[in-house]
């Protein structure tokens, strides 16, 4: 091993630096590498929830009109595809987990040690490096030292021997440039001795450090690095094997959907329509055949004939009553128009359904009730529905909590080790009156619903009598073509039918009610808008614009798409909101100009 890291060694002792980088571009790369994973780990999870999404929005909804439909084969295939499409989502989310787990988890944990295995190293790299620079250091300075010795020898040996050679210097002088110079010759004997220890140490640590130290710390950064590289190895053979895993389940998810495809029987179908349709009548029998050629020779008297004859052609169009179409309601004599408008105007709501029709409704009357009473029936039978599912699936939730705990009490007597049964008794009782309350509640709104369901019935029985009055007696024709539509308005306010002819009658005739109207100020205008996308109003209560036109807001939206708008004094009515690009807060005229 030893000696492989000394090969290592050799082939890279200049390039110390640049090994460095190198092993901070494998630690870089190694967490680049983790963060692909885990940002593929979150789509396999943002994809498997928007399936799960998908499936559960197109799943059955617990009410009797889609519980209806499943009973065809292609339904029930659609709700097989359905729950494959859930178990397939959730494969996707095994992935995620597993890439989290074996992948993510695990690379994270050992880039934080790789990161510390390198700084040990380089630590002891730098540590070495540093050891034989001090050395080196030593050496060069004992060398100058024994250098600068031996000069100042050479120099006092001069100095003596020309002290010596001189006649005219005492013995005394020459005695003390003897000792001087004998002293640094020892002075620089010290040295020389104290190079070649130095020197030798230097030779050592130097042998020591390219030979023992460097290989090593190279050795074990190769090391580290091969780990590196078959940790990456081994990732991406999982990253693949997780996926392998979980094919042979969505292949299943896959036949299973194939299977509902073909469980499709559109015979089967079409029988389920014959039975749920089917009417059991009987088809009529011939006529029978009335001859007027025989000449009249009848004891009976003419009246007992005409009677006969009346008889047998009430039976004979009773056989295909099935088949045509009558008007069950009796024909009741028109009122005059003022007393239609009288009992039009004779309740509170009747009086906010027309007013509508001139302003639309304001989103500040009357909100906040508990009954939706001042919602249009319409909207207030879809309100306490809805509220009324809402309430139901509380008091579901409720009763599995209520089951949940009598079993644990029951499991708790049974098993006295486990828990004490009283610690239950109150959260029972709790819940015992929560759902009380709840089906109180439900009852109530319940009621509420009845009622409105029921004048919505009366409602529809007499829009259809007013319009089978207005028929005549030989072409069977409507007189007006927008007779009997239900009108509703861009907010959803609710409007009575009236046709064309009557609501002309109306507006000339009901001057009674335009000094009421007359008497409100027209609403202040809080800004502009411009039309993105021209817009034909053709509903009651709608206005038309073109496309880029600039129009005054009087009301914003209220949370149903509409934005009411004036385009002059006489025109104004409601728009898509979608249409528009609103300019509020602002002078509304100084807007216009600026725009």
């Amino acid at each position: 091993m030893l000696t492989f890291g000394l090969m290592f060694f050799c082939l890279l002792q200049d390039q110390f630096d640049n090994l460095e980088k190198h092993t901070q571009w494998g630690i870089e790369f190694l967490e680049r590498y983790t963060k692909f994973v885990k940002e593929r780990s979150e789509i396999e999870l943002s994809y498997a929830k928007q399936i799960r999404n998908l499936s559960k929005k197109y799943q059955l909804k617990k009410n009797s009109k889609e519980e209806e439909e499943f009973k065809y084969t292609t339904c029930r295939a659609f709700l097989i595809t359905l729950n494959e499409l859930n178990d397939y989502a959730g494969q996707h989310e095994v992935i995620a987990e597993n890439l989290s787990t074996q992948i993510i988890a695990e690379l994270s944990r050992y880039t934080q040690e790789l990161k510390a295995e390198r700084k040990s190293h380089f630590h002891d790299g730098r540590r070495a490096q540093q050891h034989i620079e001090n050395s080196w250091k030593q050496l060069e300075s004992s060398k100058r030292r024994f250098e600068r010795d031996c000069k100042e020898a050479d120099r006092a040996q001069h100095y003596f021997d020309k002290m010596d050679a001189d006649i005219n210097v005492t013995k005394a002088d020459v005695e003390k440039a003897k000792q001087q110079a004998q002293m640094r010759h020892q002075i620089a004997e010290d040295s020389k001795n104290e190079y070649l220890t130095y020197l030798q140490k230097f030779n050592k640590d130097q042998h020591e450090h390219y030979y023992t130290l460097i290989p090593h710390i190279f050795q074990r950064i190769q090391e580290m690095e091969e780990r590196r590289v078959g940790r990456v190895r081994e990732s991406m053979r999982v990253y693949t094997e997780v996926e392998h895993k979980v094919l042979p389940i969505v292949s299943k998810c896959l036949d299973g959907m194939t299977k509902a495809a073909e469980s499709i029987e559109p015979k089967m179908d079409s029988k389920q329509v014959v039975e749920s349709y089917k009417s059991g009548f009987e088809p009529p029998g011939d006529v029978e055949f009335e001859d007027y050629s025989v000449s009249m020779k009848r004891a009976v008297s003419e009246s007992s004939f005409l009677n006969a004859r009346g008889d047998s052609r009430r039976r004979s169009r009773s056989k295909l009553w099935p088949l045509l179409k009558r008007n069950k309601s009796p024909q009741q004599p028109k009122e005059p128009l003022s007393q239609r408008l009288n009992d039009f105007m004779g309740t509170k709501h009747k009086m906010h359904c027309l007013r509508s029709l001139k302003r639309g409704v304001s989103s500040r009357a009357g909100t906040g009730q508990e009954d939706y009473s001042h919602l249009p029936p319409e909207q207030r039978r879809k309100k306490l529905q809805a509220k009324l599912n809402d309430i139901n699936r509380d008091i579901q939730k409720e009763m599995d909590q209520r089951d949940a705990l009598t079993k644990m009490k029951d499991v708790y007597i049974k098993n006295p080790h486990l828990g004490d049964p009283d610690s239950v008794d109150p959260r029972l009782e709790e819940l015992t009156q929560s759902l009380e309350k709840l089906q109180l509640e439900a009852h109530k709104f319940e009621g509420w619903l009845t009622e409105v369901e029921r004048k919505l019935l009366e409602k529809g029985s007499e829009s259809q009598r007013r319009q089978s009055s207005h028929f005549d007696s030989q072409g069977n024709t409507p007189l007006t073509n927008n007779y009997g539509q239900n009108r509703e308005s861009p907010d959803g306010s609710y409007t009575e039918d009236r046709s064309t002819e009557t609501t002309m009658q109306f507006k000339s005739r009901s001057t009674e009610f335009d000094d009421e109207f007359d008497a409100e100020e027209p609403l202040p205008t809080i800004g502009t808008c411009k039309a993105l996308y021209p817009f034909e109003g053709q509903n009651e209560g709608t206005i038309s614009m073109a496309e880029s036109e600039m129009l005054y807001v009087i009301e914003e939206d209220k949370g149903d798409g509409w934005t009411r708008v004036r385009r002059n004094e006489d025109e104004e009515g409601y728009v898509p909101t979608s249409y528009i690009k609103l300019f509020l807060d602002m002078n509304a005229k100084g807007a216009m100009t600026y725009i």
